[in-house]
C-alpha cells in the first residue's frame, strides 16, 4: 500500500501576511473607520470625477482645445480628469448678482456671488486633495529625515534640532502660517511653503520620541555589534520600527491641513477669487448667512453647503486617523 504524503499547504503572499495582522484585523471591526473610509472614498470619486459631475466650460475648455460652441466629448473629459488646467478650478460663474440665487434645476446647489456653489464644492474636492497630499508628504519627508538625525545621533545636533522646534511651536501654527502667507503673493506654491515651514516640526519631534525607544532595542544592538553601518541601522531595523505614531499623525493631518487652507481662503488669503476652494465659498455666503428680517434662513444653501464638505472631509480622516492610533497601539489589547 502506498501512501501518498499530504500536499504542503500554499504559503501566503507578505501583504496577505500584513493584512491579516491584529492591528489590521482590529482595524476593519471598527465602525468608525469604516465610516471615515467610506467619506474619504466619496470625496476621491468626487475629485477624480470632477469634469464629469460639473462639467468644465469656457477658458477651460479653450485650454483643453475645444472650440468656441463646440461639444463636450468624452476625451475632453478624461482629459480634463487626468490634467485640467488652471482654468478649469475657476468656478463657473452664472451671473454678475450679488444676490444669492436657491438651488434650481441648471444649479443644484444655488448661486453665491454669482459663483456656482456645486461646481466650486465638487472641484473643489480636487483642490483640497491635492494640496492635503502634497504638504503633508513634504511633511513627512523632511520630518522623518530630521527626526532620524535628531533621535538617532543625539548629542549637539539633537539639542539643535530641538530648540529650532521649540522656536517654531513657540507660534500658534495658524498665526503663523498667516504671517507667511502674508509676507508673499498668496498662491498655490505660497500655501504649500508656508504649511511646510510650520508642519515638518511635529513629525520630527514624534518621531525623535519613536526612535529614541527603538534604537535601545535588543535586535537594535544586536545590528550594531555585527557592524552594521549607520545607514543600514536606520533606514533597515529602527526607522521601520519607529513608524507608527507617526503614520497615525499623517492620516489626522490630512484633514486638518485642508482646514487651515480654508481658513486662509476665507480670510483672503488664499487662492484668487473665484478659484475652486471651499474656504473662498464660506467667504462668499459671510454677508448672507444671516437672511433678510423674518427669513433668517432664506440663504441657507450659501454655507451649508461648503461648511458641510469641510466638515465631512474633516470627520472622515480623523474617524480613520483615531481608529487607526488605537488600532496600532501597544496598550490596546481589547
Amino acid at each position: 500500500m502506498t501512501v501518498t504524503a499530504p500536499l504542503p499547504k500554499p504559503q501566503r503572499s507578505s501583504v496577505a501576511q500584513w493584512l491579516n495582522t491584529k492591528p489590521l484585523r482590529r482595524l476593519r471591526r471598527d465602525r468608525a473607520a469604516l465610516s471615515g473610509l467610506v467619506i474619504i472614498i466619496a470625496f476621491t470619486l468626487m475629485a477624480v470625477f470632477a469634469p464629469f459631475l460639473a462639467p468644465p466650460s469656457g477658458n477651460c475648455l479653450r485650454d483643453l482645445g475645444v472650440p468656441a460652441g463646440g461639444p463636450v466629448s468624452l476625451q475632453t473629459q478624461l482629459k480634463a480628469m487626468v490634467a485640467a488646467p488652471a482654468s478649469c478650478y475657476q468656478i463657473r460663474r452664472v451671473s454678475y448678482s450679488p444676490m444669492p440665487t436657491p438651488p434650481a434645476p441648471g444649479q443644484v446647489m444655488g448661486t453665491s456671488q454669482g459663483y456656482d456653489i456645486f461646481y466650486g464644492i465638487v472641484w473643489g474636492s480636487r483642490t483640497m486633495l491635492r494640496l492635503g497630499l502634497i504638504i503633508v508628504a513634504l511633511n513627512l519627508l523632511l520630518g522623518t529625515i530630521i527626526g532620524s538625525i535628531s533621535g538617532y545621533y543625539r548629542g549637539w545636533i539633537d539639542t539643535v534640532i530641538q530648540r529650532l522646534i521649540d522656536v517654531i511651536f513657540a507660534f500658534p501654527g495658524l498665526i503663523l502660517t498667516v504671517v507667511l502667507v502674508a509676507l508673499f503673493k498668496p498662491s498655490a506654491g505660497t500655501i504649500i511653503l508656508a504649511f511646510v515651514l510650520t508642519g515638518w516640526a511635529s513629525y520630527a519631534r514624534i518621531l525623535r520620541g519613536d526612535i529614541l525607544r527603538t534604537r535601545e532595542l535588543e535586535f537594535v544592538d544586536a545590528a550594531r555589534a555585527l557592524g552594521a553601518p549607520d545607514r543600514q541601522l536606520i533606514f533597515r531595523h529602527i526607522l521601520p520600527n519607529s513608524m507608527t505614531s507617526l503614520l497615525t499623525q499623517v492620516v489626522l493631518d490630512l484633514g486638518t491641513v485642508p482646514l487651515g487652507i480654508a481658513a486662509l481662503s476665507f480670510l483672503g488669503l488664499g487662492f484668487p477669487v473665484g478659484y475652486a476652494d471651499w474656504g473662498q465659498l464660506m467667504s462668499f455666503a459671510r454677508a448672507w448667512i444671516q437672511g433678510p428680517p423674518g427669513q433668517p434662513f432664506a440663504f441657507w444653501y450659501v454655507s451649508v453647503f461648503p461648511a458641510l464638505s469641510i466638515l465631512l472631509f474633516s470627520l472622515g480622516w480623523n474617524l480613520l486617523g483615531d481608529a487607526a492610533r488605537d488600532a496600532f497601539d501597544p496598550r490596546q489589547t481589547g
